[in-house]
């Protein structure tokens, strides 16, 4: 008897910190994206879009963590490993590398190997599938952090990133990780009644397309650029 009363008291309490927690997760949520969507829209480098970037970052910080706290481990350090190593790639200066680039490659390691492993048990049939997550998408998360990982052994290998391969690198870390809180949020059951259903995750892929348009657009600016410079000898860098 005293052990149930001590098990019920500990649910309740386990309860009454959730909630808390669950509200500042939506919090950190709703203010990521609309962070993350203004910083998608100011022009890159200016005032407003470092400022926008620097909410991004915090609000996803929290947003993470407590996602990882509520039981989407590995979910939230995915997220959290991505827009920190991007944050601190717009941070840095250009050819910088830190000892903390060694623990976040650790880190991206610890995280995604796990992830990739439990989709293909769960596609071999080994472990049951997790309620409401494609195992595409356990498989598609984790070889993403993979290949981040991958970044970060060649920029150590390297000795840091220079020009469009340090914007790269910021634009589509940061720009997944807002897909990572899209998605989260708009998978959401009440989210998807409210808003008109299943079809409305298709804009989670929003993120993504954008994350390609930027990235074509920083690669594309770059070669113009060279062009310029081994035509006439001096830069014109492009309007932006």
């Amino acid at each position: 008897m005293k052990r149930d009363g001590l098990n019920r008291r500990s649910q309740g309490l386990g309860l009454k910190m959730r909630l808390p927690i669950l509200i500042i997760h939506i919090c950190g949520g709703v203010v990521g994206l609309l962070s993350g969507i203004a910083a998608m829209s100011f022009r890159k480098g200016s005032p407003r879009h470092r400022m926008a970037g620097n909410i991004f970052f915090i609000s996803m910080l929290t947003m993470a963590s407590t996602a990882a706290y509520l039981g989407n481990l590995f979910g939230g350090a995915s997220a959290l490993y991505l827009v920190t190593t991007g944050w601190l790639t717009a941070r840095r200066r250009e050819g910088e590398t830190t000892i903390f680039d060694w623990g976040a490659l650790l880190f991206g390691l610890a995280v995604g190997v796990p992830i990739l492993a439990d989709g293909l048990r769960i596609a071999g049939g080994l472990i049951p599938a997790k309620p409401g997550v494609p195992v595409g998408m356990i498989l598609f998360l984790g070889s993403v952090v993979l290949v981040a990982a991958a970044g970060d052994v060649r920029m150590l290998v390297r000795g840091g990133v220079l020009g469009r391969q340090r914007i790269a690198r910021h634009l589509w870390r940061m720009c997944f990780g807002l897909f990572i809180a899209t998605g989260s949020f708009l998978a959401q059951r009440r989210v998807m009644a409210i808003l008109g259903g299943p079809k409305i995750m298709l804009l989670a892929a929003l993120p993504l397309i954008l994350m390609i348009f930027w990235l074509i657009r920083v690669r594309f600016k770059n070669a113009y650029e060279r062009k310029s410079v081994t035509s006439s000898g001096g830069v014109h860098p492009l309007p932006t």
